[in-house]
């Protein structure tokens, strides 16, 4: 009996070691951190002042330019003013350069076009292309009527529907207009709303087919064109752009960590990239994504929480055109294991939770965690595969995590509206706690 007995205990011993821990246990287990998180990152008036100063100073920070180095020297020396040792990692960025460029309707009324060419598109070789216009609503309706392309600029007036699908247009669509003979590609700006401002972004072309000029053209006039178009009158346009690409330039992804205390070769890494477009100052795309994290983890070390597992927060370099941050950020840490990436690139607005790659007794753990974001409105947690610069991690098994935030991200993505105005202070200390709760949850499980 007392054999049985004993048994009995050890059994039951083994099967609650095994089972997970129940539903708000995790929570409570860190809530008291999360309450002295919350009381110090809502009280922090140096966040949003700090990222709208490195805006002012350093806008237009796309990849090969003298503003993003400029920049990231910036963040390193107020980073070791505040005790932090910085270190780089460094890459070569592609460097595609804009130059001067120009958009006129010559017929059938007289009129100069905001224009914005796409981010590694060869341009017209700084001379001025004129050629009449087809306007198209997809890629089916300009297959259809392919023997209209020849000699045309193709405009693609697709409505935005979500990003993904109508960013299509945006990256492949020159390409496809150049497959029918058109000599020039102008998508209509890929958002829902525009006040005559053009929004730029990258774009592609299939080598197998010839290189034609590309550009972004505001909302209003793309329906203008189609309004033309369908009273059965030709537009006629003159494109001049003087784009061009110059050789690989040195950047620097920038890392700043707190070491865990019992396992620090396994990291929790979260943050931004720090490049933007050379349109704007790239305050919500993604400079607010840096300063969050970044004061994050600030707010940790200042609240004396040292994690089991490392907590690192990255700024990657050119995620807007080449990636290359965070490629040299997955390569250079192979012999690490993360537990999790986490990035924030999708506005600091108001957030409302996270989407994750985790499924399991980790999702389970981390829908727990979420409810202390219910202060901050940002418990929800959903199904998703990261950022951009944490895809590299995910492709070698990485879990990955996303801030979701709800504004009006995609009005003034890519545009010269990209200012720190957008932002409001408190929604941006509400983004950092999210952050900062999610980060320090999964160092410590």
């Amino acid at each position: 009996m007392h054999r049985l007995f004993a048994a009995c205990v050890l059994l039951a011993l083994y099967l609650g070691a095994a089972l997970p821990l129940s539903a708000g246990e995790l929570a409570d287990r860190f809530r008291k951190d999360a309450e002295r998180l919350h009381k110090a990152i809502m009280n922090d008036n140096e966040l949003w002042p700090l990222m709208a100063e490195f805006c002012d100073m350093y806008p237009k920070r796309l990849g090969g330019t003298e503003n993003l180095e400029r920049g990231i020297d910036w963040i390193i020396a107020r980073m070791q003013k505040e005790g932090w040792k910085v270190r780089t990692q460094h890459t070569m960025v592609p460097n595609w350069k804009r130059g001067p460029e120009s958009l006129v309707m010559n017929a059938p009324i007289k009129r100069t076009m905001p224009v914005l060419g796409l981010g590694g598109n060869v341009g017209t070789g700084g001379k001025p292309l004129t050629a009449k216009v087809l306007v198209v609503k997809s890629f089916d309706e300009l297959k259809r009527r392919q023997a209209e392309a020849k000699g045309r600029i193709v405009v693609w007036n697709v409505e935005f529907t979500t990003y993904g699908p109508t960013v299509a247009y945006r990256y492949n669509g020159a390409s496809e207009a150049a497959r029918y003979g058109a000599v020039a590609s102008l998508v209509r700006s890929v958002g829902p709303y525009g006040i005559q401002t053009p929004h730029t972004g990258g774009m592609g072309y299939n080598d197998s087919l010839p290189k034609i000029a590309s550009a972004a053209i505001t909302i209003e006039d793309a329906l203008l064109l189609q309004r033309m178009q369908d009273r059965g009158q030709e537009a006629e346009l003159t494109l001049t752009m003087e784009a061009h690409w110059e050789p690989d330039a040195p950047s620097r992804n920038v890392i700043i960590e707190i070491p865990g205390r019992e396992l620090p070769n396994e990291v929790v890494v979260m943050g931004g990239h720090i490049d933007s477009w050379d349109v704007g100052t790239g305050a919500m795309d993604d400079a607010g994504g840096c300063f969050i994290t970044w004061r994050a983890l600030v707010h940790m070390r200042n609240l004396g929480l040292v994690p089991k597992r490392t907590i690192r927060v990255c700024f990657w370099t050119n995620e807007e055109n080449g990636l290359r941050g965070g490629t040299t950020y997955s390569d250079s840490t192979m012999n690490e294991k993360h537990f999790m990436a986490m990035e924030s690139d999708g506005g600091t607005f108001k957030p409302v939770g996270f989407s994750t790659s985790a499924t399991g007794k980790l999702r389970s753990d981390l829908e727990d965690v979420s409810t202390l974001l219910n202060i901050v409105g940002a418990s929800s947690l959903r199904d998703g595969s990261g950022g951009a610069d944490t895809s590299p991690l995910h492709r070698r098994g990485v879990e990955v995590m996303e801030l979701v935030t709800e504004g009006n991200y995609f009005w003034y993505h890519h545009t010269d509206g990209d200012t720190p105005d957008k932002l409001i202070p408190r929604e941006m200390q509400e983004c950092a706690y999210s952050m900062a709760v999610m980060a320090w949850a999964c160092a410590n499980m």
